[in-house]
């Protein structure tokens, strides 16, 4: 009686096996490191690793490791003095063409980490990190979606053959029609309201011209503003996941500001970059008509602009955009197999493929050019005070002949190097900014404070952990003994669950691990009464545990499925440090589910199962 099954004790083995190795890796802690990543137009190779390497070495400072992941160099240090000393000696060597930035890995054996074991993530709050506070460029979403509308009543007006003389953006905002004549103007007015209800229209005669004004109506500016940022939001969190970067907030604050916070990114430099980088393409048709020389004196053929390649030969396009870079839906990097240069492999959406095919299948022969675009904050004195600007790059990367129609799929090349063609995909994958965005606040979060915050948890989980395992071995004995192997085992399984996940660890995390500490032995409570009770009605040993494991399993689930369900909840409807509680909440149900029932069960067995039993010490 009261033995199980030799399937049941090698589950049970294989489960606290696996749990302390995937637990262990938690206790390495991490080295200090410095984190070497590539500019546009340089790599790491090995040339460049010996550079590095050498710097180190002249300066006399020791380092334990270097580490090559993807495009990047990892080198290890001791302690964080020689971690200094190494980011001061390779700024001063490297300049400009690499990004120096302090980091923290993870020290995790090489065995462990074969086999996937690294430790949990810990939140901005325990590990420290990046706090940006970015506020959105209003008044340039506004200058975008005007024009937008520019464009697009440009194409509607020529294809129902309304002629005009001129149609431009004010600067002053809102966008001013021309025309030759009353009667266009009345068409025109006409089909604008019927196709674009968002803008406001009023005719206006100077000085014997006829003019019609459109400026966007207040509820058409509500939803521009409110787009822009809700887009922003969403090009952020796709651009933070392909950093990497584990749990992370992005949250809307206020009606114009966005709040990201990146934990354990050591990084602010390179998160910067590509957070607020807007860096996108276009893709127009060129001007094989137009006169260079007279564009270069001053005399821009009409419907045409000058722009500069990156070799600095000029070169005429046609304003009219064909695709740009929010209709590209998917972009990834990769060698161009007949140059072998490195190229962007682009996938247009519905609206831009069409575009895209319209436009190749009726010029072939011609040429087309692919237009980057980047916007690049910057901050100047101007009488003692710091002004920021935005300085917009426009260089032209490639020029091709339309050999053949094609619209959803094709290739961009002219890019410098795999690492800018990186870049640039992820970019674009990851979607154009519907404005620009600038960094009002920064904070780097240290890990000094979060140390202190581990700290206090740990000692909170390890004073609470202590009490229970005093009162259960005061009050049970043997059996809270017992009781207390599997609460230890309990917190060992939490751990490596989390680790196992890459969950991130929160201080309302640490929180829903104390509460599961004292829960836990909610179960083996219900069972030890169970077993005095049925000791005081004179049953056998034996008998009282089988009838104290049995007959408390169903008030055991259902009081824990009900917590489950409030923990359910909370991580469905509450915010950042509510879920992280609910995720540590959850994982400890069910991890003490297996540990107070099961595993209390077959180490009651081991002692008292198969033999007679004459007195139990509960």
């Amino acid at each position: 009686m009261n033995q199980y099954p030799l399937w049941k004790y090698l589950l049970i083995v294989a489960v606290v096996v696996t749990g302390l190795v995937y637990a262990l890796p938690n206790l390495y802690g991490e080295d200090p490191a410095v984190q070497i990543s590539p500019l546009r137009a340089t790599v790491i190779d090995e040339e460049a690793q010996m550079r590095f390497v050498n710097t180190l070495r002249n300066a006399r400072i020791d380092f334990t490791s270097v580490e090559k992941v993807d495009d990047k160099l990892f080198i290890r240090f001791a302690d964080t003095s020689l971690q200094l000393k190494a980011k001061d000696a390779l700024v001063e060597e490297l300049g400009e063409d690499y990004v120096v930035a302090l980091t923290l890995l993870p020290a995790t054996p090489g065995w462990l980490a074969a086999i996937d074991a690294n430790p949990m993530y810990l939140g901005l709050d325990l590990r420290g990190g990046v706090h940006f506070l970015m506020e959105v460029d209003m008044e340039a979403a506004v200058r975008q979606a005007e024009e937008r509308y520019v464009s697009d009543i440009r194409a509607i007006l020529r294809s129902e053959k309304i002629r005009y003389l001129s149609l431009a953006r004010r600067d002053d905002g809102g966008i001013e029609v021309k025309f030759r004549n009353e009667a266009d103007r009345d068409r025109a007015d006409d089909l604008i309201a019927r196709e674009f209800q968002g803008l406001e229209r009023k005719n206006v005669d100077r000085n014997g011209g006829f003019f019609m004004r459109l400026n966007l109506a207040d509820q058409e500016l509500r939803e521009i503003k409110k787009f822009a940022v809700q887009q922003n939001i969403i090009t952020l969190r796709k651009r933070v996941n392909e950093l990497g970067v584990a749990e992370p907030v992005i949250q809307q604050q206020g009606v114009n500001r966005i709040v990201v916070q990146l934990p354990g990114v050591q990084d602010p430099a390179r998160a910067k970059e590509i957070l607020g980088a807007t860096a996108t393409l276009e893709y127009r048709l060129v001007d094989e008509t137009g006169s260079i020389e007279d564009a270069l004196a001053g005399q821009v053929p009409v419907g045409s602009r000058l722009y500069r390649q990156r070799n600095g030969e000029p070169i005429l396009l046609k304003k009219r955009v064909i695709v740009t870079g929010d209709q590209i839906i998917d972009a990834s990097s990769g060698i161009d197999q007949q140059t072998g240069s490195p190229a962007v492999y682009v996938t247009l959406d519905s609206k831009g493929a069409k575009k895209m095919g319209d436009v190749t299948k009726n010029n072939i022969g011609k040429g087309m050019a692919v237009v980057f675009i980047e916007n690049k904050p910057q901050t100047r004195i101007v009488d003692g005070k710091k002004v920021k600007t935005t300085r917009t790059i426009q260089e032209v990367i490639n020029v091709a002949t339309i050999r053949d129609h094609f619209s959803k799929r094709f290739q961009t090349t002219g890019l410098d190097s795999t690492e800018e063609a990186r870049k640039l995909a992820l970019l674009l994958r990851a979607g154009a900014l519907a404005a620009p965005i600038e960094i009002v606040e920064e904070r780097t979060v240290g890990p000094s404070l979060g140390q202190e915050n581990i700290s206090q948890g740990f000692r909170s989980v390890i004073i609470g952990f202590v009490l229970v395992l005093a009162f259960m071995a005061f009050w049970y004995r043997a059996f809270g003994l017992v009781a207390n192997l599997a609460l230890a085992l309990n917190l060992v399984l939490i751990v490596a669950v989390l680790s196992m996940l890459q969950a991130t660890l929160t201080l309302p995390g640490i929180a829903g691990i104390v509460l599961t500490v004292g829960m836990a032995v909610d179960a083996n409570v219900l069972i030890f009464e169970r077993i005095r009770e049925e000791l005081r009605n004179g049953n056998s040993p034996q008998a009282s545990i089988s009838a104290g494991y049995a007959k408390a399993l169903s008030t055991i689930a259902d009081a824990n499925i009900t917590t489950l369900i409030a923990a359910i909840v909370l991580y469905s409807f509450g915010t950042g440090p509510i879920k992280g509680f609910a995720v540590t909440l959850s994982i400890g149900i069910l991890t003490s589910m297996f540990t107070a029932i099961m595993g209390t069960r077959a180490v009651v067995n081991l002692m008292y199962g198969g033999r007679k039993v004459g007195k139990l010490a509960i």
